[in-house]
């Protein structure tokens, strides 16, 4: 493949990025015979081409007028009594559906068999504690197996015979990629079934309805009660926050006798478009959505990273979306976040018969991670369990441990760390292990840490020592052991690692309990300008773009009209990146990057020319990544960085 310009001119970059041309302005995005009548401009966070018909998702639920709460009709403890039923039903389906989606859907050649676009059976009866649950949501797809693609969709109804077909090695690269994301999705939905159980949610909900307010109402105002509170701890919390509003739609669905909201089901493959998806509704994707479009979210939003997972393109922060009528046909370009308007039904067939060759040819693809020349770059995983591990990487460069930890009300016992850590050192031959990050801002509810006014910048990751030293002793000893039985060498991080003092005091107790490789993370800018410094203390460095941008840039990273300052691509994040690589070099020590940016095929080789040893990602990512450095020499990536840098 000829040398190809550097991807920072492929994608908008700077203070106008992601505010694209109205509709129908502009000539149609001019690569191939799919070019239409107009374009949209995001910003691209999963890589893969798709198009489709425009399917929007419906509004949530209307609240009726309150009711009076005086006379005969009004009974306080039956309207306690449908809070109660909502919010046990809401937690219960989402627990459902997260049993459901740790059973990925088989292979198989027959098309899906989807509901069509009304529910199938009778909406909850309002205000009936006794109801035995909420009705199916129409196109709910974790209970569906459907026949998967090469696309990473289901066959479906289509439009011109075998588009959606594919071959037995992208077929089975795609079932991968469904088993990886069923158990990540599995893990939020099991997480927002908590926030739904909560007796302190439940017992404010019911206390408006004593004293006077209808079911809906007491659930809507305690919802956005909860939700405000969350957004002013700001951080992690914040950007939880907005969950709480898919919940409290479904709850209040639930209370007045309609189906609970969820994705449409219009019978075919098609190209979901939303203001913003709710995690709830990202996790429970159907293999009939094609791509994904929104108007809001960011490149570390639960829509964008639960995409990459599936290996499902998509844009976010995409302004003009939600302007675009059902049934328009568009491509979507999840790496440049381009939406191109006004395609043809043949232009969108050769679109994704395109895309499916594509993934075929790079499913095929096996061996190491190096460049044209041979230059050798790992290629590792990202995973939060063993359940995410996969063949084609060459270890693992980030084991999340706190989500094996995240429903946790207790502390998990030493017994319950070593067999968690063994099980993955026994599957993988080399193991990076992050120590739990967690803090106030992103909560373990076992910890009980105290509340912050500003959670991003309190304790959190390596910070929780200060308040909970057991914790991580424990967590040590666990994997040192883990590391014992199965003759595995443990690498051990630090998250959140501030000064070279942190470090050193981190490696100390690490080493003591026989662990022999230990480094430390880099997301915050003082880690990354004192990166020499770190490496005396430590062993190795990992970047984590994710936190570091939201650091360098003092940018929410949920907040869509700053997404062009989170683009890994920003001169000032790369600079940082530099620095820490030309550290590790005169150290002689390694440094990697695990944060999202080191899935990018258009960007890896950007990092590998700065210097960064390894690249730590979701496994479907792998294979893109290693044909980007496979076509390019090592002094080809070098001069794409100094480009990035200028």
């Amino acid at each position: 493949m000829p040398d190809q310009p550097p991807p920072s001119d492929d994608r908008p970059t700077g203070p106008d990025a992601g505010e694209g041309p109205h509709i129908g302005q502009g000539s149609g995005i001019g690569r191939g015979p799919e070019a239409g009548q107009g374009r949209l401009a995001g910003l691209g966070v999963s890589h893969g081409r798709s198009a489709g018909p425009v399917i929007r998702m419906a509004a949530p639920p209307t609240l009726p007028p309150p009711r009076p709460a005086t006379g005969p009709a009004f009974d306080p403890e039956a309207e306690a009594a449908t809070v109660a039923a909502a919010l046990a039903a809401v937690a219960a389906d989402l627990t459902r559906r997260a049993t459901a989606a740790r059973r990925p859907a088989p292979l198989t050649s027959e098309p899906a068999a989807h509901a069509t676009g009304s529910p199938t059976s009778e909406p909850a009866a309002a205000h009936a504690a006794d109801t035995p649950g909420p009705a199916p949501r129409a196109g709910e797809a974790s209970d569906t197996a459907g026949s998967v693609t090469a696309e990473g969709d289901t066959a479906g109804p289509t439009t011109a015979a075998g588009d959606m077909a594919g071959g037995d090695t992208a077929g089975d690269a795609t079932a991968a990629r469904r088993e990886a994301a069923g158990s990540e999705a599995a893990e939020i939905l099991e997480a927002l079934a908590m926030i739904a159980d909560d007796p302190m949610l439940l017992e404010d909900a019911q206390s408006r309805a004593r004293e006077g307010m209808g079911a809906p109402h007491a659930l809507d105002a305690a919802f956005t009660q909860h939700r405000e509170a969350l957004a002013a701890l700001g951080g992690y919390l914040a950007e939880r926050a907005a969950d709480l509003d898919d919940l409290k739609h479904r709850a209040v669905a639930f209370a007045l006798g309609l189906p609970m909201p969820g994705l449409p089901a219009p019978g075919h493959p098609y190209i979901l478009v939303a203001a913003d998806l709710s995690p709830a509704d990202t996790a429970g994707l159907g293999p009939d959505v094609l791509a994904l479009v929104t108007e809001r979210g960011g490149p570390t939003s639960h829509t964008a990273i639960l995409a990459r997972g599936r290996g499902l393109p998509a844009v976010v922060a995409c302004p003009g979306i939600l302007d675009v009528p059902d049934g328009t046909v568009v491509r979507v370009d999840g790496g440049t976040g381009e939406v191109a308007i006004g395609l043809t039904e043949e232009q969108a067939h050769e679109v994704r018969a395109g895309e499916r060759a594509e993934r075929a040819r790079l499913a095929a693809s096996s061996g190491p991670g190096r460049t044209k020349d041979g230059h050798p770059v790992k290629l590792l995983l990202n995973i939060g369990s063993a359940d995410d591990l996969r063949p084609g990487a060459e270890g693992v460069g980030l084991f999340r441990t706190e989500f094996l930890f995240l429903d946790r009300t207790t502390a998990p016992s030493y017994g319950e760390q070593v067999d968690a850590y063994a099980e993955v050192f026994s599957r993988a031959e080399t193991v990076i292990v992050r120590t739990l990050d967690a803090g106030t801002d992103k909560p373990l509810p076992f910890l009980g840490l105290p509340a912050e006014p500003n959670p991003a910048l309190g304790v959190r990751g390596l910070r929780v020592d200060r308040l909970l030293p057991d914790v991580l002793d424990t967590q040590l000893d666990a994997i040192a052991e883990a590391a014992r039985k199965t003759g595995a060498e443990a690498w051990v991080m630090a998250p959140m690692v501030t000064t070279e003092a942190e470090a050193a005091a981190f490696a100390r107790r690490a080493r003591a309990r026989g662990v022999t490789r230990v480094g430390a993370m880099v997301e915050v800018p003082a880690a990354a300008l004192r990166a020499g410094r770190l490496l005396r203390e430590v062993d190795f460095l990992s970047i984590g773009t994710n936190d570091l941008a939201q650091y360098t840039f003092a940018a929410d990273r949920q907040h869509s009209a700053l997404a062009d300052l989170l683009d890994p691509r920003q001169p000032a994040l790369l600079e940082l990146v530099a620095m820490c690589a030309a550290a590790g070099r005169e150290a002689g020590k390694p440094v990697g990057v695990c944060g999202e940016a080191a899935g990018d095929p258009l960007l890896a080789p950007l990092l590998v020319g700065l210097g960064v040893t390894s690249l730590s990602m979701a496994a479907v990512c792998v294979p893109a990544v290693r044909e980007a450095l496979a076509d390019l020499t090592l002094a080809q990536c070098q001069e794409r960085a100094a480009q990035a840098l200028a």
